[in-house]
């Protein structure tokens, strides 16, 4: 992809973020397509597909406790086609595969997708579900959503099946302990053995303050 395309590209996902919500705000995208980029140099991939949808993967995002959440990802792609389409220096024949990049976004619907650029843009992403930046996301949605840090008795999910609707931290066994079992590429892997790795830390810091220690 050229400069000026890559730029007009950024101006334009930054006219359309929303920066109400930290955890989905104009930085989260850039480190999406950071990560992108980074995956995509041993995976290889059109940048020219990659780099819009890593840009455009959010431009709907309804909070995860909306009726409308899981339609996200969806009237995400459908935006950021009709967007594309007014773009004249953008070519045309690559706009579905954008598409399709960002609808397999969503982790939720456990689409695995069909081609590279939409495995290196899913991997892009879910990499911001896991490591330090997830738990940063994960509270400041949670204040967003007022809903508690924990469960009062049973915080850490031994005896009870998460609800990450109602407590941040059973949003950790429900994804973030869990993205690196859906990570498409080897790179995204890599990246996230560490990260995952910091969250057991987390956890076991967090389990010997709750108890006093």
């Amino acid at each position: 992809m050229n400069a000026i395309l890559k730029t007009e590209l950024i101006q334009l996902a930054k006219k359309y973020s929303y920066d109400g919500d930290p955890s989905h705000d104009f930085q989260h995208i850039l480190r999406v397509l950071q990560n992108a980029e980074t995956i995509a140099k041993k995976e290889e991939g059109d940048l020219d597909i990659i780099i819009p949808a890593a840009l455009f993967h959010d431009l709907v995002n309804y909070p995860k406790n909306h009726p409308k959440a899981k339609l996200s990802s969806e009237l995400s792609a459908q935006k950021t086609g009709k967007l594309l389409r007014k773009m004249k220096n953008y070519p045309q024949e690559k706009i579905p595969s954008v598409e399709h990049a960002i609808f397999c976004c969503s982790f939720t619907k456990k689409i695995v997708p069909d081609t590279i650029e939409g495995k290196i843009v899913q991997d892009a992403d879910w990499l911001e579900a896991t490591g330090v930046l997830s738990i940063m996301r994960t509270f400041a949605s949670t204040g967003k959503m007022k809903r508690p840090f924990y469960h009062l008795e049973d915080p850490f999910c031994e005896r009870r099946m998460p609800e990450p609707r109602l407590y941040a931290l059973d949003l950790f066994y429900d994804r973030l302990l869990r993205v690196h079992e859906r990570l498409n590429t080897k790179t995204a892997k890599v990246l996230a053995k560490r990260r995952t790795a910091f969250l057991q830390t987390f956890l076991e810091e967090l389990k010997r303050e709750l108890k006093g220690e």
